[in-house]
């Protein structure tokens, strides 16, 4: 069994030692806890652009001034026809994703009838991420089939400030644990390359364990024009290898889920896999492009791994 990481100094140590050997490690952490299934999900864009918040990386911001398509909240049927796409093509989970820092009562409820819908005519795992929702908004979306709700810390609490200033940590920590409380399972992560050294990952690492989630989404930053990000230069492969290996040690039984951004990565993030991913996020985001659900199923067979279906 390997020895499991207690606390920041000694990840930090770690990192001092031969990368091969950390990738090995974590590597064999994925395979003791989680196996070699490789599980897809698949996100809508349930509304998008005209959003509040100040997120220095997000092309839906009012503050920024990226140029994409807005929209308000989709139709049902829409919906509903994606998710059952979604399910004929082999994805596991579903969710709709909506911008704005929260919902309205009435969207709420629109998007419940939507997610019952879906619950009733496909075997998809439902997952939402709508912002930082009350608890009684929460809860409805649990009574509707939702079983999952998706709110990133995007990074650690001390280099969120440089990130957002329009909502701030506790405030998305506190939709977390209202999620939680009302029975609903928690997928949260964050976004690498915004400016943030190591130390902010294995903060995150570490604060993310201390909610227990049960996915942990990465994005690798996409520099958007007309966003505060735009000149930020890409990260290097190998530091994204180190950083997917330190989120595996820190959480050995969390699905570290491959996300945004691994399309500008010349083999869509395989070389991932070998060092502690094992799920993904498929097809395309929200003003982005993604890995179509066809080549993450070719890289799994590559890899020799199960697709986790149930």
């Amino acid at each position: 069994m390997v020895l499991l990481v207690k606390n920041k100094e000694q990840i930090l140590k770690m990192l001092q030692q031969d990368q091969d050997e950390l990738f090995f490690t974590a590597n064999l952490i994925r395979q003791q806890y989680c196996g070699n299934s490789f599980e897809l999900c698949a996100i809508a864009n349930g509304k998008c652009g005209k959003c509040s918040e100040d997120c220095s990386f997000c092309a839906q911001s009012v503050h920024n001034s990226a140029q994409i398509t807005e929209f308000p909240l989709v139709s049902p049927q829409m919906l509903l026809e994606g998710a059952k796409r979604a399910e004929q093509q082999g994805i596991l989970r579903y969710s709709i994703v909506t911008s704005g820092k929260k919902l309205t009562d009435s969207e709420v409820e629109q998007l419940c009838l939507v997610y019952r819908a879906i619950k009733e005519q496909t075997g998809l795992k439902l997952c939402a991420s709508h912002g930082l929702l009350r608890y009684e908004q929460l809860n409805k979306l649990k009574e509707a089939g939702v079983t999952r709700y998706h709110c990133n810390l995007e990074s650690s609490r001390s280099f969120f400030p440089q990130i957002c200033t329009t909502h701030n940590y506790d405030e998305k920590i506190s939709t977390i644990k209202n999620a939680q409380k009302v029975g609903l399972e928690v997928c949260s992560g964050g976004i690498f390359g915004l400016g943030e050294i190591m130390e902010d990952r294995i903060d995150m690492a570490f604060e993310l364990r201390s909610l227990n989630v049960e996915s942990l989404p990465i994005n690798i930053l996409v520099p958007l024009k007309g966003t505060k990000t735009e000149n930020h230069p890409p990260l290097d492969y190998q530091e994204i290898k180190l950083s997917i290996s330190v989120m595996r040690m820190i959480l050995p039984n969390t699905a570290i889920r491959l996300a945004g951004g691994r399309n500008k990565l010349a083999d869509n993030g395989a070389k991932l896999f070998s060092c502690g991913a094992n799920a993904v996020i498929s097809g395309d985001m929200l003003t982005t492009k993604g890995v179509n659900v066809q080549e993450d199923l070719k890289m799994s067979a590559k890899l020799g791994w199960e697709v986790k279906l149930i």
